[in-house]
């Protein structure tokens, strides 16, 4: 037998919130914050070429990564630009590379058309949403946002998840009381087969309503990027009982995150079952974003 916290037979890794972005878009302050952690010089080595960057993967033990991009002209810098950069991007390999895009809900004049091409033009296989990055509630159809509900209507139509950051945001500009997760409840009821992935788990202010939202949904998923793994059982004491929905998540390059291994080495550690760590390191990402 094995003992709690040991990994059986090394799962295949997927890491489901990685940024892999057009840097040279961050707006100036934001790079400051960033260069707090790295050297861009050798970040944009990585990000740059998709071989290199699998090579990274690979040193790290990771096997496949979400390549998270979306629009944030006004905070990030972030033009629509980032959707034709993320999809060249994963070409490179679409079996380990999973592309998320956005469209730019609040300037396209066609939202239909706008998420049908990333859909069949880019090949894009899910959707990041970024309330306090966009200043956008994800339940703002409810207030007559008709872009948002047709964002809503074809990714579920398509069976594409939606990826919703829930949490705060130390970024400039940022408007973190759109992070609150509940207004997601609204989107679940609403659109009860769209599969919602909750970001970041609302750290650090609001676990308990993402872990209400889990249990609540049954297309309600959970990314445990930008919680450090070490306290991941302190937030969600009960994450065993979520973990068919749970998935390993680094948010690399963020401030604070230099390296994914050692957050893969620390969630290894916690006192989790084996059945519990491979469905949140390997098989819940895989019932989601099958193997290619």
């Amino acid at each position: 037998m094995q003992p709690a916290g040991s990994v059986p037979a090394t799962p295949r890794v997927t890491d489901i919130h990685v940024h892999v972005e057009p840097w040279t878009m961050l707006k100036p302050a934001i790079r400051a914050t960033f260069e707090q952690s790295f050297e861009f010089k050798h970040l944009d080595a990585i990000t740059a070429s998709p071989a290199a960057f699998l090579d990274f993967l690979d040193g790290q033990g990771v096997w496949r990564a979400a390549i998270i991009n979306y629009v944030s002209p006004e905070i990030m810098g972030f033009t629509a630009g980032v959707n034709e950069f993320c999809a060249r991007f994963c070409d490179h390999d679409r079996r380990r590379l999973i592309p998320f895009g956005c469209p730019d809900l609040a300037n396209c004049s066609d939202p239909r058309s706008e998420m049908r091409m990333l859909f069949d033009g880019l090949g894009i296989r899910g959707i990041k949403i970024h309330p306090p990055h966009q200043a956008i509630s994800p339940a703002a159809y409810r207030d007559g946002f008709r872009p948002q509900a047709i964002l809503y209507e074809e990714c579920s139509a398509r069976g594409v998840p939606v990826m919703i950051h829930t949490g705060t945001s130390i970024f400039k500009g940022a408007r973190s009381r759109l992070g609150d997760p509940m207004p997601i409840d609204d989107v679940c009821v609403d659109y009860p087969d769209l599969k919602i992935i909750l970001a970041h788990g609302g750290r650090p202010l609001w676990m308990d309503e993402c872990f209400f939202l889990l249990r609540r949904h049954a297309n309600v998923y959970l990314d445990i990027s930008s919680i450090p793994p070490a306290s991941l059982v302190r937030y969600f004491p009960r994450i065993e009982e979520v973990a068919s929905k749970t998935m390993f998540g680094s948010d690399w390059p963020s401030p604070g995150v230099p390296e994914i291994r050692r957050n893969v080495d620390q969630l290894k550690a916690l006192p989790l079952s084996p059945a519990a760590l491979r469905q949140i390191l390997e098989t819940t990402a895989l019932s989601i974003f099958p193997d290619a």
